[in-house]
């Protein structure tokens, strides 16, 4: 039997486009206060490569965990989404 490796995948919109190669995703999260209970938004930024330049400002893709690329590079874009 082959072990399947199940890979995280995020969904977010690319902030920015400047560098070569890669693009920087920012992806909004809903968390809930253990206290209160209410519910708040919290966003994060990764680097994700991006081989072809093809990802502008404002697309949102989707990522997917991979070996380390670069000392910040953690992540892969692997498709747009709209």
């Amino acid at each position: 039997m082959e072990k399947q490796v199940i890979k995280k995948k995020l969904e977010g919109e690319v902030v920015s486009d400047k560098m070569d190669k890669t693009v920087v995703i920012s992806v909004v999260s809903i968390k809930t206060h253990s206290k209160y209970k209410k519910q708040y938004k919290s966003s994060k930024k990764y680097k994700a490569h991006d081989e072809k330049n093809q990802y502008k400002e404002g697309d949102v893709v989707i990522i997917e965990a991979c070996r380390p690329l670069s000392a910040d590079k953690r992540w892969r874009v692997i498709k747009k989404v709209k």
